[in-house]
């Protein structure tokens, strides 16, 4: 345990900050320019990397495992303890545990934590998304993003608040955009960030005056020495939202919820079906009504291909008029019914990824250690080189696994459980063949065994090919003894 304890630690680490950068990279373009403070970006990054644990905790217990197995192979202290006579199963037995203990941290995590951090992350990203960029005035560029308004400078000044050939359109007219021009000005931000003025120097300010409904409107033109045009910046403020609109999310729930919810779902989907047979029996009346012609008819007569030898013409077009619409609105009705209940398998079937997903990205922590600690003591050789490269190997094999069974299940080609459980189901028989390979010392991974193998089976293929060689006997030639 004290040498499995160092490597787990570090290598949880490690890979723990190797997914937040992959979190980082992911949402850069919409964190970029926004004008976000270190405490919004850090809580950001806090939120997205905490549902990376259980990822993280699968490859830290398999890459530590095959380290400490490496090392202990490599020093020759499994062979001291196995030829004491304690087998590898009673030596691992320790780790087993802690092993467990690991998957145990690992779903009350997912369970309670991830939720909750994936709501203030929903939450938090929705606000940050929907915010504008900050306020950045540009040279010959119009700022477009606080309402109604374009604003555009021809230069500014080093001291970056005296601003020259000053352009301001205001949109909110729906005959035509106002304008303002100035050749000078100077722009100054309230100390809490909320307003922007401009005090504008020698220019003139364009309105016109009327509605939509006025065949003639009023159009003015007013110079001015002087002039302050005040903005509001809340616009380029981020919201608060309240965490309560994304808690119904199947993400944000527990297990417990997520059993609720998928109840739930499910007894809906059975008033749609139920719904659906009572619309069908509305629009087919004879359901309802005996017919009593059926019996007064001849045989022949119940075989007529031509339904329309039956009806008198003067009612002909009336009975197919109302037959055609009698059909349109069954098939509205299964259309919409049916888009109805597609929707709501498509939520049942997101809420059962989640729910098998707690428990099987739990248990992989303890097959990812049975396959981790026979391929250590196999392999004997610790440190970051062979075992590092052996462990992404299983971990792609994993987390490949792990998304291909996920996406089955989102495309309805699979149970939720087949799907969501496919790298344990594959990955368990794996586990189970190295630890009997590795408490029976099999070379599995030793290149001379596979050499000699390769010898012995050259060299018997060799002798069976002098043994059955064919003779060529020449015509007239001598036998020589």
């Amino acid at each position: 345990m004290k040498a499995f304890t160092g490597p787990f630690i570090a290598t949880f680490f490690i890979a723990f900050f190797v997914l937040m950068m992959q979190i980082l990279w992911k949402y850069i373009d919409d964190l970029v320019g926004k004008g976000l403070d270190f405490i919004t970006l850090g809580r950001f990054i806090w939120y997205a990397s905490a549902s990376m644990l259980t990822l993280a905790m699968p490859i830290a217990i398999l890459i530590s495992s095959i380290m400490t197995f490496g090392n202990l192979g490599e020093s020759f202290e499994l062979v001291a303890i196995k030829s004491s006579g304690i087998s590898l199963l009673r030596f691992m037995r320790p780790l087993m545990w802690v092993a467990v203990l690991l998957c145990g941290i690992t779903f009350v995590f997912a369970n309670y934590v991830i939720p909750f951090a994936n709501l203030k992350f929903v939450t938090l990203y929705n606000d940050i998304f929907y915010k504008k960029p900050a306020f950045d005035l540009k040279e010959g560029v119009f700022f477009t993003h606080i309402p109604n308004y374009a604003i555009k400078v021809g230069k500014k000044d080093a001291d970056g608040k005296t601003i020259h050939n000053v352009v301001i359109f205001d949109q909110a007219n729906s005959l035509q955009d106002n304008s303002i021009t100035a050749e000078k000005g100077v722009m100054t931000v309230s100390a809490d960030k909320k307003f922007l003025e401009f005090n504008l120097q020698d220019g003139y300010r364009y309105q016109e005056r009327g509605n939509n409904t006025d065949t003639a409107t009023e159009f003015i033109r007013l110079g001015f020495k002087a002039y302050k045009k005040l903005f509001d910046l809340s616009a380029l403020q981020k919201q608060n939202t309240s965490d309560s609109v994304y808690r119904s999310n199947f993400k944000m729930k527990s297990v417990r919820q997520l059993n609720r919810s998928i109840d739930s779902l499910s007894r809906i989907g059975d008033s749609f079906t139920n719904r659906l047979y009572r619309e069908v029996a509305l629009n087919l009346h004879y359901l309802r009504v005996s017919d009593s012609l059926w019996k007064t008819l001849p045989v022949p007569a119940l075989r007529l291909k031509d339904f329309n030898g039956l009806l008198p013409d003067s009612l002909e077009y009336l009975v197919q008029d109302r037959a055609l619409n009698t059909i349109n609105n069954l098939k509205g009705s299964v259309q919409f019914s049916a888009a109805e209940m597609t929707g709501y398998k498509k939520e049942i079937r997101y809420h059962q990824i989640e729910w098998h997903r707690k428990f099987a990205l739990s248990l992989a922590c303890l097959v990812l250690f049975f396959i981790g600690a026979p391929l250590g003591s196999i392999i004997r050789k610790g440190g970051l080189g062979m075992p590092l490269v052996v462990a992404i190997i299983f971990f792609l094999l994993f987390h490949l696994l792990n998304m291909f069974g996920e996406k089955f299940v989102k495309e309805d080609l699979t149970s939720a459980f087949a799907g969501m459980w496919l790298a344990v189901l594959v990955l368990a028989p794996l586990g189970a063949f190295l630890t009997y390979k590795a408490m029976n010392d099999s070379q599995l991974f030793n290149k001379e065994a596979y050499w000699r193998v390769f010898t012995r089976v050259r060299n018997l293929i060799r002798s069976s090919t002098k043994s059955t060689g064919t003779r060529e006997i020449i015509p007239g030639a001598k036998k020589i003894t």
